[in-house]
């Protein structure tokens, strides 16, 4: 019969590490926020409140009109990865300059693919959220954004708006990565994420709630299904939205509980600027990378090789 001693087992490495720290921590040591991350919460709060005020003035509305198209393109881009898992063929995904979108498809199935574009969107959102507490993690949500957004370039190849859209939002993701040692690309994430879960809830209220639109995800999912009005679809998407916002910032809390400092360091090392005292060189590796990428991009274009 094998035994463990609790008081040897917690000794040695394992009882020093960031995991063991972790699963030992209470909820209340886990959830309270510390120095860097209250920094944080400021900040998200501060976006929340100039968002909702520029939100509503005609004139100003236009600084955060293109972030607005960029959560209407995870809007359509969720539609389509539902598709995708669900064995539909995606023809186009098209944005609107009127903040509409459409994600045209065949096949899959409509009751995951129609409430894919307000969840998926609202998901997308509260990773960013969460991300956006570390800026190691912000680099990682960055570079998965950059394979969202080559899809989504191949899917809308003819589509100019979402061409400009994607490469205007992969230069700034480029320029913040460079400014503060990454710093500025942990608050930009960061925004990125509150804007998509702001404008999820503001659309399912407009779309579905607060008036009926018969276009709207909700109205054609309440048609399928035959059992309740899309109002009612509209509330529960809302609460699932609203769950996801909320389960952002928890697990921002939960697992980045490194101070401002340490995240310095360790971004120093992981994914460094080029051109730091940290950085190596660029290897063979490094211009495959950069070969595949500009390959996709070549083949996005339709450029003859």
């Amino acid at each position: 019969m094998y035994t463990l001693n609790a008081d040897s087992a917690l000794t040695g490495t394992f009882g020093s590490s960031a995991l063991h720290q972790f699963l030992t921590r209470d909820a209340k040591s886990t959830l309270t926020p510390n120095a860097t991350q209250r920094t944080t919460l400021i900040v998200a709060g501060c976006y929340i409140l100039v968002i909702g005020i520029l939100w509503h003035i005609p004139v100003l509305s236009w600084i955060i009109y293109p972030f607005k198209l960029l959560t209407v393109g995870f809007h359509e881009m969720s539609h389509a990865f539902m598709g995708l898992l669900t064995c539909a063929h995606i023809h186009s995904i098209e944005l609107d300059p009127d903040e509409g979108g459409a994600t045209r498809m065949s096949g899959g199935v409509p009751y995951l693919t129609l409430p894919a574009g307000y969840l998926g969107s609202s998901l997308i959102g509260a990773a960013l959220i969460a991300c956006g507490f570390d800026t190691n993690a912000s680099k990682i949500a960055s570079i998965v954004l950059a394979v969202f957004f080559l899809f989504t370039l191949w899917w809308s190849r003819r589509d100019w708006l979402t061409w400009v859209l994607i490469l205007g939002m992969s230069g700034l993701i480029v320029l913040f990565w460079f400014v503060a040692g990454g710093v500025a690309l942990r608050y930009f994430v960061l925004f990125i994420g509150v804007m998509s879960c702001m404008y999820c809830l503001w659309d399912i209220i407009d779309d579905t709630i607060s008036r009926k639109v018969n276009s709207s995800d909700a109205a054609q999912f309440a048609k399928i299904c035959g059992c309740c009005p899309s109002q009612v679809w509209g509330v529960l998407w809302l609460c699932i939205s609203l769950a996801f916002f909320i389960a952002g910032v928890l697990v921002g809390l939960v697992a980045f509980k490194e101070s401002a400092a340490q995240q310095k360091e360790d971004s120093s090392v992981f994914l460094p600027v080029p051109g730091s005292s940290s950085a190596i060189p660029l290897t063979a590796t490094g211009y495959g990378v950069l070969s595949l990428i500009l390959v996709a991009l070549v083949g996005l274009l339709g450029i003859p090789m």
